[in-house]
Formats: structure tokens, sequence, C-alpha cells
């Protein structure tokens, strides 16, 4: 009886407790807090639902990774350079007459095969006036010299494109990201169509012309150009992700470093471009002599041809004055920039990036003097191509480690 009554006395609370908490619950401002609080807690949920699933990249991981495959692929074009350098000094570059993207991956492997490609060769200019007496021994080493150039160049284009397409399904590239890669391998493509251009320029018959056969010294600038903005790009996009921008205030000695080291870069890049005309010319054989050339400052046929103009890009020893103008400057204006910047408080990075450029700059100057005095000799020649290369990574790398960091 008495247990009875104190569990019907439980029942009746808890059921007049709920009704009282019922009838409490609708308060307005109850009811608002407890809307608001389930609100935050569903959203809370949610989102913690969807983190997992939300896309974490690209990252600061990531960006090394691209920034890494980026210096890659800019190492890669190093490569197509130096090689492309050789291949033109050997004389090798006119030796492959047909371009095939695929077929031509395979060298000829049999003696008829061999024969069948030195008789397509034989019918082009270059055999008939300057190599009528070559050997098949000594075509084959003009051919494998061109071929490896144009197999390097696709393998080029693969460590471009393949990655490109794995990265981009990964989710590895931010929306401005995905732009430059787009552009670095349509530039890839555009490259490869150039180099095929340029060598069409040497195998065309020229009756009018009693010189030797050789490429276009535009199109041989031009295709050498191309591959140094490509470099450019990739060298400077995968330094930017890989090397954070460091904090340096903002004063007007920086800025003016800055506009500095543009200018430097700039003279650097058209100083290996005037490279280009100089090969594509053999101007480094019209005067080998230095400071002077031959015994005068400014030869007597500087301005030989009609309209002066011309002189700049078809005059031999125009296009070798000009290219020691330019050497000179460059070396000059990065002398400056290391004064310049001795007087700052710069990060160590930086201060290492300006010294390593001013020590290139005056070794690749030796070299460049050295290749002209000895009447250019290949191996001398090709390491002060691959100088000029070094020379602009030095330039590009000072530039990377001055930028602004990103607000």
């Amino acid at each position: 009886m008495f247990l009875s009554s104190i569990r019907t006395t439980i029942f009746c609370g808890c059921r007049n407790a709920g009704k009282g908490f019922q009838h409490r619950s609708r308060s307005p401002l109850l009811r608002q807090w407890l809307v608001k609080r389930g609100q935050s807690t569903f959203t809370a949920e949610a989102g913690a639902s969807s983190t997992p699933a939300a896309a974490i990249v690209p990252n600061a991981a990531t960006n090394r990774i691209v920034g890494r495959w980026l210096l890659g692929c800019s190492g890669l074009v190093v490569g197509a350079i130096v090689l492309g350098g050789v291949t033109r000094l050997t004389e090798s570059g006119l030796s492959m007459v047909d371009w095939h993207l695929v077929r031509e991956m395979r060298p000829p492997q049999s003696q008829a095969e061999w024969e069948a490609e030195f008789s397509k060769y034989q019918q082009f200019p270059e055999f008939k006036i300057m190599n009528h007496d070559m050997t098949l021994p000594e075509f084959k080493f003009i051919f494998y010299m061109e071929w490896g150039h144009r197999m390097w160049g696709r393998l080029v284009g693969l460590a471009y494109i393949l990655p490109t397409i794995y990265f981009w399904r990964k989710g590895y590239f931010t929306r401005s990201m995905k732009g430059k890669v787009i552009g670095l391998c349509g530039f890839v493509f555009f490259q490869g169509l150039l180099g095929w251009y340029m060598v069409k320029s040497g195998l065309e018959e020229k009756p009018e012309s009693h010189d030797i056969p050789r490429v276009s010294q535009y199109r041989l600038s031009a295709h050498l150009g191309s591959a140094l903005l490509l470099y450019c790009a990739s060298l400077w996009t995968g330094l930017t992700l890989l090397l954070p921008a460091q904090k340096v205030a903002e004063t007007k000695r920086l800025m003016q470093l800055r506009r500095f080291a543009k200018g430097t870069g700039g003279l650097v890049f058209l100083t290996a471009l005037s490279g280009a005309f100089v090969a594509g010319l053999d101007a480094g054989l019209v005067y080998n002599s230095f400071p002077k050339m031959g015994d005068r400052w400014i030869p007597d046929d500087l301005l030989a041809f009609s309209p002066s103009l011309k002189n700049i890009f078809e005059n031999p020893t125009t296009v070798q004055f000009d290219h020691r103008i330019l050497a000179i400057s460059s070396l000059t204006a990065i002398t400056g920039l290391y004064l310049f910047s001795r007087r700052m408080v710069l990060p160590r990075r930086a201060k290492i990036a300006i010294s390593l450029l001013t020590a290139m700059a005056y070794g690749q100057v030796a070299l460049g003097i050295s290749t002209l005095l000895l009447y250019v000799p290949t191996p001398l020649a090709a390491t002060h191509q691959s100088g000029s290369v070094a020379l602009l990574s030095l330039a590009i790398w000072v530039l990377a480690e001055l930028r602004k960091m990103p607000k």
C-alpha cells in the first residue's frame, strides 16, 4: 500500500513537470534560443561531415610537388637547349629532311634503311654544296645528333603534358595555376612546330645565294628565344612555389633594387638571344680578337649593308659587335646590382643569389672571350652557351628572392 502510493506520487509529479516544461517552452525567447541552437548544431554537424569529402588541395605539400615537377621540366628544357647548340655546332641540324611526330622515333635499323635515308639527304643543298664527299658512317653521326635532339624534345613534351593531366585530376592546381600549365603545354607544342619551321629554311634551294646552306638566323633566334621563354616561365613558377617570399621591409631602396634586378634580367635574356644570331651567321669566326675587332675598336664594315637596319640582323660583323656590347653591358649591370645590394640589409638567400650571379657573369665573359680567341671550338662554344642559361637562371633566382610578399 505504501509502495503503491509512492509510485503514484512520482508518476503524477513527472507528468505535471512535463506539462509545466511544455507550457514554459512556449515562451518566445526560449523557443527562439532552441531554434537557433538546433540550427547551429545542424550546421556544425553538416560542416564536420562535409570536411572529409571537401578537397583539401592545393596546399603546401602539393605546391612542393608541383614546384619540383616544374623545376624538373625546366632542367629538361636546359638539356634541349644545350643539345640543340651542340647539334648546331656540329652542323647536324639538316641531316633529317622529314618531320613525323611518331614515325621518326624509330631510327633506321638495316643497311637498306640507312642507305635510303642517306639518299634522301643527298637531294638537298647541304650535301650538294658542303658534304658531297660525305660517307655513310659520317652521315650516321650527324643523323643521330639531330635524332637525339628531336627525341629529347618529345621527352620534354611528355614531361609537361602527362603530369599536367595527372595533377589536374588530383586537384593539385589552383585556378591561376591551371592557366599557367595550359600555357606551358601549349608552348611546348608550339616550340616543336617552330623547330621544324626553322629546319625547313635550311633545306630550301636558293639558286641566287652563293652562301653555304644554313637555317635562317631569324628562325633560329625565334626557336632559341621560345625555348628560353619556356625555361624562364617554368623556373620562375617552380621557384615561387618552393621558395616562400621573404619578409623584408618595403623601402624605397628595395623597390629600386627590385627594378634594377628586373632590368638586369632582361638584359641578360637579350644577350643570350643575340647569341643565336651569332650562331646562325657563324659570326664568331669573323673577328677573333679582343677587345678590338681586328686592329680597330669599330670595324669598317659595321654598316656595310643597305638599308642600315639590315646590318643588325644580317651583317656578321655587326651581329658580333652587338653581342660584345650586350655582354659588356650585362656584366656592368650585374656588377652595379651587386654593389648596390651590398649597402642594404637583405635576407641571406638573396645575398647568395646576387653573389653567385655576379661570379657567373665574370666567368661567362671569360668563356666568351676564350671561345672567340680560339676560333670557336665546339666544346668551349657549347660550354659558353650553357653558361648563358646558367646566368639567366641565377637572374631569375634573384628576382624570385626579391619579389613582394603576397597580401
